[in-house]
Order: structure tokens, then C-alpha cells, then sequence
């Protein structure tokens, strides 16, 4: 037996550490560590509570708008308040396109560089993905950057700038659209829906939909050459790459839902365990400091009776990051877990099959590209110019509200606790606050702690490639995980 510490890892949004005990060349028990406090939730006590609109953006920044939609949704339950259709539209177009940049960029420049290392050289797939992949000079590098910059062009015509743009706000949007920028618009997503044809899918969005399950997955993989598409060459490895046995957890799948329109979510809110969906019950969201660098809370909280006082000495102590539970159970989020949620057919087909693990997480977040794309599409169509995009309402002295929104790597929750005009308490579950917590009070490991045992860890690899395949399914940014 021997304990390893891996870290602090590339391709990562902000300081990750994860220690490993290895037998037998395999992980048999590991700890995540989030070394960097950051103490937004400090921050923001005190403050007025439209403060919220300009620090929570700061959390982040490539999922900045998902933290702005959470605090706006938050100071809107506060307020009462009803959005016009307008500026439903608008925020979810924002937030749409900052969700499939992030789909989009992890899988070109975070996933799939690690497959282009000289460790896979053997592999007969390795040319062709080391020459489409590698990082930098690989062929997908420029054409991914050229086409995820004309994209994000949105943000500039809806937000104003990207990251930290203030348009969000509790009514709504407060950049209007004219005529001339709808057309803008609908210009550039089909444009981008071009390039995903073209290269990512080698197929329509359309047709990628109709794939209801593995087998007709497979199917349409073979139909053509790997090199027809970025994502069969990805099917093709992680078929030879058993992919689909590796960072498996059976933990129960979250999505708070996101998009809202005229009372419905695009993707729905809920839980799935065991082929079961049940409600979502966010009165049942806690968090555990028994294993976290924190005190002044002895018992798991609400976060609305949430506490976060740093203390960087406690013996039990291994992270700063906080061990959120549902019901006190561990909960695994993310495109997997949405796409579960809400019943897309190719995805409970896949989980049901193998779980969730590195080939599901990844056909998860691709597999809702389209989704997202299309549904961008029609809300562009929807577009009223002249008409109303924001209402504003007066903020009561003495509240307490809650914004749940999904970013692209999954859940993420603002609740707030007003008094006498003023935020008496803030608290920030982010995603990645989910998927990579500590232990608990019941020394029950966190989802990435499950998912890497059972990973191959030679003595001769410095750095366990296939601990970094798990490690990446799940996208962290740490940043936003401790607060």
C-alpha cells in the first residue's frame, strides 16, 4: 500500500489537490482538497443585498452568468417579482450561451488533450487524435477558438461584456434588443450550429436527438470513419479505453432545473436513483463542516442557517471546501444529471446500462449541446423588440430568498437572509461544492472521492492518467467551490 497526493492539476479552473491510497495498483480510498478559501460569503455580509448583483459574478470567471441568474433569482423571490417574457428570453440566451461555451471548450481544451499524450502512443487512434487534439498545436485548437470567439459575440450584443456583465437583474434583462441584433443573433448561432455540424457531430442537431440509445449510438458511430467526427473519435477511444467502467458512481443525480419560461423549464428540476424519479425537496439541502477547514457550526445546516468562519487547524480537517448532502445523502450534479432529470432518452439508456462514469458524464454535456442550441435558436425567434425587458419592485428590509440555477457543471444555489435592509447571511453551494466534498459527519466519501476508487494507479505514473480522465469527466472549477 502506499498514499500518493496528486496536484496541483492543469486544465483546471483554480487549486486542486487529491490524495490516493493505491493497492494492488488500483485507488482503494481518496481525499479531495480544495486548497484556496476565497470568502465571497464573508464578503458579502452586510451589504446591501443588490451588492449581491456585482460581487457573486466575481466568484467566477468562465461561469460568471450562472452566479449572476442565481443571485438575480434570489433577490427576485425576495422582491416578488414577475419577469416579462422579454426578459426571460434574454437572460436565458445569456446564460444558454455561457453554458455551451463551457460544454464546448471543456471537451476541445480540457477533456481530450489528455489522450494526445505520448503515454496512448501505442494506440493505433493516438495519431489522429494526438494531431486534432494535442494541446495547442493540434488542428482543433485554432478552429475551436475562431468559432467559440464569434459565438460568445452574444454576450456582447445581450450582457454588455463577458465575464461579470451586470445586465442580470431580479426583473429581468436590462439591455434591450433591437431589430438589427436579432438578426445579429439568429446570424451567429447558425453560424455556430455550422461548426458543430460540420465538426463536432458530423451529423444535423436534429439527427444527433433522434440517437435514443447506446445501441443506436454505436450504430451511428460505425456508420462512418472515426476521423468523419470529433465526437466519434472520441466514442472509438473510449470504446478501446473501457471509459464506461471508469470513475462509476450510483449516487443519486440533482438538477435544480434552469431556463425558465412562462412557468416551465427547459430542463427539469428533480432527482434519479435507482431507474426512480422523485421531487426535489431543497428544504432537505444541508452542509457538513466535519471534514472542512471551518468551524462555528457542530451539526450539518441549511444553508440559510449556514456557517462560514474559517479555521485553517481543526483535526479532522482536510479541505476548505464543504460537504453538501441532500437529506443527507451524497448527490452527484452536472449535464449527466440534468439530462437524467428531464428523461433525454439516450442518457437514462447509457446510465441505466453502466451508471454514471467518464464516457456518460462527457456524451451527457456533448449530448446537450444540440439541446441547448436549438432551444437558443427559438427564444431568438421569440425576441419582442420594443417591448418591455426588465420591471423593477422594491426589496423588502427583512427576507429571506433563494435563486437555484444550474451551471454547466451542474447545481448551484444562492440563498440569502436579509435584515433591517442588509444581507445578514449569504451562502454559495456551487457545483463543484457537490461533486467534490469531503467526507461527512458519517465518514461517507463525497461523489468524486466514490468515483476514483477502483481507478488503475501504477507505481511507475507520476501522474495515474486514468485519475485524470475521472478527475476531468467531472469539469471542476474550483474557484467557485469554497466561498
Amino acid at each position: 500500500m502506499s498514499r500518493r497526493i496528486l496536484g496541483p492539476f492543469n486544465r483546471v479552473e483554480g487549486d486542486l489537490e487529491v490524495k490516493i491510497e493505491i493497492r494492488d495498483e488500483r485507488v482503494s480510498e481518496a481525499w479531495v482538497t480544495s486548497p484556496m478559501y476565497r470568502g465571497f460569503e464573508q464578503i458579502l455580509h452586510g451589504k446591501d443585498p443588490r451588492d449581491a448583483l456585482v460581487y457573486t459574478p466575481r466568484v467566477c470567471g468562465i461561469c460568471s452568468v450562472s452566479q449572476s441568474v442565481a443571485a438575480a433569482d434570489a433577490l427576485s423571490s425576495i422582491e416578488g417579482v414577475e419577469r416579462p417574457p422579454n426578459g426571460e428570453l434574454a437572460i436565458n440566451l445569456i446564460h444558454a450561451c455561457e453554458n455551451l461555451a463551457d460544454h464546448f471548450t471543456h471537451f476541445y481544451l480540457f477533456f481530450m488533450p489528455d489522450f494526445a499524450r505520448d503515454a496512448y502512443r501505442e494506440r493505433r487512434w493516438h495519431a489522429d487524435v494526438a494531431a486534432r487534439f494535442r494541446g495547442i498545436k493540434g488542428s482543433a485548437a485554432g478552429q475551436i477558438m475562431g468559432a467559440r470567439a464569434e459565438f460568445m459575440h452574444i454576450m456582447g450584443l445581450l450582457a454588455g461584456k463577458w465575464p461579470h456583465s451586470l445586465s442580470i437583474q431580479p426583473g429581468g434583462s436590462s439591455r434591450g434588443v433591437e431589430i438589427h441584433e436579432k438578426m445579429r443573433l439568429m446570424s451567429i448561432l447558425a453560424s455556430f450550429r455550422g461548426f458543430l455540424e460540420r465538426h463536432l457531430f458530423g451529423d444535423t442537431l436534429e439527427g444527433m436527438l433522434e440517437i435514443g440509445s447506446e445501441q443506436q449510438l454505436l450504430e451511428w458511430c460505425e456508420a462512418e470513419p472515426p476521423g468523419r467526427s470529433d465526437f466519434r473519435r472520441f466514442l472509438y477511444l473510449s470504446s478501446e479505453l473501457k471509459l464506461h467502467e471508469l470513475g462509476c458512481t450510483c449516487v443519486r443525480l440533482m438538477s435544480y432545473g434552469v431556463y425558465p419560461l412562462r412557468g416551465r423549464n427547459l430542463f427539469g428540476q428533480g432527482t434519479w436513483k435507482s431507474g426512480a424519479f422523485t421531487p426535489l425537496r431543497p428544504e432537505e439541502i444541508s452542509e457538513d463542516i466535519s471534514h472542512s477547514w471551518l468551524e462555528g457550526q457542530p451539526s450539518p445546516k441549511h444553508p440559510y442557517q449556514g456557517v462560514t468562519l474559517p479555521d485553517a487547524d481543526p483535526e479532522s480537517g482536510y479541505t476548505w471546501c464543504k460537504a453538501p448532502r441532500l437529506a443527507g445523502e451524497v448527490v452527484e450534479v452536472g449535464a449527466i444529471a440534468r439530462q437524467m432529470v428531464d428523461g433525454q432518452p439516450l442518457i437514462r439508456d447509457l446510465v441505466g446500462a453502466s451508471g454514471s462514469n467518464v464516457r456518460n458524464r462527457v456524451v451527457a454535456r456533448l449530448i446537450e449541446i444540440p439541446r441547448i442550441l436549438l432551444a437558443m435558436e427559438a427564444w431568438c425567434r421569440e425576441l419582442q423588440p420594443k417591448e418591455p425587458f426588465c420591471v423593477t419592485a422594491p426589496l423588502p428590509d427583512q427576507a429571506q430568498g433563494a435563486g437555484m440555477t444550474e451551471a454547466a457543471r451542474g447545481s448551484l444555489g444562492h440563498w440569502v437572509r436579509v435584515k433591517n435592509g442588509r444581507i445578514i447571511n449569504y451562502q454559495i453551494v456551487a457545483p463543484t461544492t457537490w461533486n467534490f466534498s469531503p467526507r461527512d459527519q458519517c465518514e461517507t466519501p463525497g461523489p468524486l472521492e466514490q468515483a476514483l476508487v477502483g481507478t488503475p494507479a501504477g507505481e511507475s505514473e507520476k501522474e495515474p492518467l486514468a485519475v485524470q480522465h475521472v478527475v476531468r469527466s467531472f469539469d471542476p472549477c474550483m474557484v467557485c467551490t469554497v466561498h
